[in-house]
This record gives structure tokens, sequence and C-alpha cells, in this order.
């Protein structure tokens, strides 16, 4: 699968939405659309829930929205889950966990260049995720390759699942937590989770991408073997541009890097306008050019996206749909100002 660039419109999975046809409508909107997760419609529509199904010991308690892993169970239900491994049901999605995952798989998706799903990411996921000693589940040594070989298992099998209905079509994973890893107070160092992540890699089907939100050590994602960088360019962009000599490395291997740059808060988009916008993205192509990064090579690897998710307005729905169509018509206008296809 050849990715392309030029602008073209996506976004992260989490939607405010409460009605499904809605944010299936929504997401459908986008060049490259996705299957979205509703955390408003109900718990188990939580990113960590969807994921957490199947591994051994894990707990959900509905009724106190909590996900936790009970580390003696965990040992209990291990057989069980080895002997399952592979078969690939195991690992779905069902109906159950996510009506608006299945919807999209019954679409017609012929039209559009790319899918995309996503999955919570290993590293993410590890550390949310405690015991009853509140010790996050990527502290124990013993659990944590399980942990990593299961969430390939759930990417692999979902990009099996989208392949069904497009040729070119992908996963990426979702890491809001992984600027913790460069955390002074974190006992999960950078050194073992960038050879865990590395290892995860080789196990989940290409192209591989990492969303996330937050400001990790950049030279980190960008020396991972990923396809995809999608960020939060909007509040990060001056420093993620300032690792340029990475940022060219990536490009020069094909990869692409999704801009998150339309706001989601109420509050941003009263503050700003689709202009100032245009002129941030255009200072940042201005100052990569000067690190040797030619611009239309840029462009051509480059998806626009919302910054990030957002679940606190409160006008429901409306401001995110709002970022929505600024992020189309930005990206109309730079197709257009830069003839791309």
């Amino acid at each position: 699968m050849t990715l392309t660039g030029n602008c073209q419109t996506t976004a992260m999975g989490i939607l405010p939405h409460r009605d499904y046809q809605k944010a299936l409508d929504l997401a459908l909107s986008v060049d490259i659309p996705f299957w979205p997760q509703l955390p408003r419609v109900s718990y188990g529509e939580d990113m960590y829930v969807q994921a957490a199904h199947g591994f051994p010991g894990i707990r959900i308690d509905s009724e106190a929205r909590t996900v936790a892993i009970d580390i003696e169970a965990f040992y209990l239900e291990l057989e069980n889950y080895i002997g399952n491994f592979e078969n690939p049901d195991y690992f779905r999605l069902t109906p159950e966990q996510s009506l608006v995952y299945h919807a999209f798989l019954n679409q017609d998706l012929s039209s559009y260049s790319a899918i995309r799903g996503q999955l919570i990411g290993p590293v993410s996921f590890g550390l949310k995720i405690i015991d009853a000693t509140f010790t996050p589940l990527i502290y124990h040594d013993e659990i944590r390759q399980f942990l990593f070989d299961f969430m390939a298992k759930k990417v692999s099998v979902q990009v099996e699942e989208l392949h069904r209905i497009h040729p070119n079509a992908f996963v990426w994973v979702d890491e809001p937590g992984l600027e913790m890893v460069f955390s002074a107070y974190t006992g999960y160092p950078a050194e073992r989770a960038a050879a865990d992540y590395q290892e995860y890699l080789k196990n989940i089907p290409a192209p591989k991408g990492v969303h996330l939100c937050g400001n990790p050590d950049w030279s980190f994602l960008f020396n991972l073997d990923l396809d995809i960088i999608s960020a939060d360019f909007l509040q990060w962009g001056h420093v993620i541009t300032r690792y340029a000599d990475e940022f060219r490395r990536f490009l020069d291997r094909g990869g692409i890097i999704s801009w998150g740059i339309t706001p989601t808060l109420t509050e941003e988009l009263e503050e700003l306008s689709t202009a100032v916008l245009r002129k941030k993205l255009e200072e940042m192509f201005d100052y990569l050019e000067t690190k040797k990064i030619d611009r239309l090579q840029l462009l051509r690897q480059s998806w626009l996206a919302p910054a990030r998710c957002c679940l606190i307005n409160l006008d429901g729905d409306d401001s995110v749909e709002r970022s929505f169509a600024w992020l189309k018509q930005l990206s109309r206008e730079l197709r257009s100002d830069y003839g791309l296809e």
C-alpha cells in the first residue's frame, strides 16, 4: 500500500456525538474516513474498554467506569488466552463493543483513497490500567510482553477486517500517554519503551501509524519504524518542527505527517479563524523549508486533521462539526493553491 498525502483530510477516532448515524456521517465526510469511538453513548465505547476485552485478568466495571487488572486472575486465565492466540475471532471488536464499527464495515467505501481504524496503543493502555496496588500494568515485567503481543494481534485482526472492504486500509494507534514515558516520575523508561515498541511494530501490518496529542520526545517517534505520525500541530507544531533533521529523514523514507491543526474547543474556535490557521501552517512550512525540506514534497506527504479530540464542549457536537468544516476548507485552499490532486 502506497500512502498519498496531498493534504487529504482525516481525524482521530473519538467523537462527542450521542447519535451513531450523525457520528458516522461526519466520519465519512473526510477524505480518509474512520469508524468513530463514542464514549458519550456508553462506557463500553471508551477506547480503553474496547481494547481490553480478551486480555487475561482484565476487569471492566461499567457502573464505576473503571478498567483494572487482577494479577492473580491474569495467571488463572492465561492458559485460555494462549489457547486462543491463533483464533482471530477472540480479538475481534464485536457489535456489543462498537455498533458503529460494524456499521462502518457495512458501508460502500470504494470511492475513498484509503480507510482507517484505530486502537489505543500498548504504552498508553499499560500505563492507564492498574492493579489492586495502583501499579500500572506496564510495570509488571512478566506481563508486559503479553500486553504488546495482545495489542498487535488486535490491530492485525482489525486491519484484516478493514481490508475486506477496501484494499487501502490501515489502523493507527492512539498514544495519549506516551509523553509520560519521558517524565522523571515514570517507572517505565524511554529506553525500555523504544525496544518494546520496535518489537511491537514488527508484529503489526503496514502502514504503521501513531497518533497523539501530547508532547513526547519527538526524536523517539521519528526514529521508530513508522509510516504515519499524527500530532497536535496547533499546540505543539513549534516544538515538532524543530526536529527538522528527523522530520526530513522521516519524509525521505516515505512517511506521512498528519497535521492536527483545526481546534475543537469552543473557545479556540471563537478566537481563531481558518485564515489564522493557514498562516500558522505556512509559517511552519516556511521554517522547514529553511531546513532544506522541499515544500511540495512536504505537502504531498501531508494530511490535515483536527488538532485533538474533545468531549468537554457545552454545545455537544456542534464545535467539533465546525472544526471538521474548517478542516475541509483548509484542505481545499491548500490543494488549489499548490496544485495538489
